[in-house]
């Protein structure tokens, strides 16, 4: 990739957007980084490494046109962890439609594995919805949609059993997980901006690899040189307090992520596909150190 490119990452800040913006900078594009705050840790870690950082919100899309003008490139990106899932719809069809005000070239949308396949699932759907919106607004667009990140292990509903040594989830730990690093999706969104017109209008679903709950067990035992135990409980355990995530859980025990691996890894042969052990191996464990 020659050319340049200049890109509105929203969610820089953040686990997703974060990777996507780095790997945009290791590429030599210059990132436009949406953040709530400017003065925050992570904001700062994006400036030094050269991305213009502009403070503004999701919940005001109309304010960001005039910035988006100047792009060649939107990843969009939301949670409804960080909001509600009715919120985090609203947020997504809004800046799809204040993308096609401002005429930005094209809209990479980050969405969910097999959103599209009637799952059932509220926060699957939800993004669905978005998928929908931004097919109907003529506007060139390309939908990336990973399964579970690996790094689902220390995120902040994972940490305290993590520093338990735990792996503690609402699935079997026979059932196959298909996952994905977030080194991974930044390394694969970059490449689909970098694609541009070629991908327009597709759709897809991402995954890096597929492991049990013995075996993350194993693998992260070995990677850490702790012993980490993988603990499965009943979903009717999380229905009591998650409905959303109880019915994902026994959709992945019952259906599962329908993903073509050899076929993705294939034809994306430049990305640097990382198994579960490689992951591990490469990430930062300092974190059991910490109470």
């Amino acid at each position: 990739m020659n050319q340049s490119l200049t890109v509105f990452v929203t969610g820089a800040t953040g686990n997703q957007g974060g990777a996507v913006a780095r790997a945009l900078i290791e590429n030599h594009h210059q990132v436009v980084a949406l953040t709530r705050n400017k003065a925050s840790v992570a904001a700062n870690a994006l400036a030094k490494l050269g991305a213009e950082i502009v403070e503004g919100s999701l919940d005001s899309p109309e304010r960001l046109i005039n910035t988006l003008k100047g792009v060649d490139t939107l990843f969009l990106m939301g949670s409804p962890m960080e909001t509600s899932i009715e919120k985090e719809t609203a947020q997504g069809i809004a800046m799809a439609k204040a993308a096609k005000a401002a005429n930005v070239g094209h809209l990479v949308y980050s969405s969910v594995a097999n959103a599209d396949k009637n799952t059932g699932i509220p926060h699957f759907e939800s993004k669905y919805t978005v998928e929908q919106t931004i097919r109907s607004l003529d506007i060139p667009f390309t939908i990336c949609a990973p399964v579970a990140f690996m790094e689902n292990v220390v995120a902040p509903w994972s940490i305290d059993a993590f520093k338990d040594r735990k792996i503690v989830q609402a699935l079997s730990n026979e059932i196959k997980l298909k996952q994905l690093s977030l080194k991974n999706l930044g390394e694969f969104v970059a490449d689909i901006i970098e694609k541009r017109s070629n991908v327009f209008g597709q759709r897809f679903d991402i995954a890096g690899d597929e492991v049990t709950g013995n075996e993350m067990s194993d693998i992260l035992t070995n990677a850490t040189r702790q012993t980490i135990s993988y603990e499965s409980f009943p979903t009717s355990e999380l229905r009591k307090f998650d409905d959303d995530m109880a019915t994902m859980f026994e959709w992945l025990a019952n259906v599962g992520y329908d993903v073509d691996m050899h076929k993705l890894h294939d034809r994306f042969n430049n990305i640097h596909w990382q198994n579960y052990t490689q992951w591990a191996e490469s990430a930062d464990w300092s974190v059991l150190d910490r109470q």
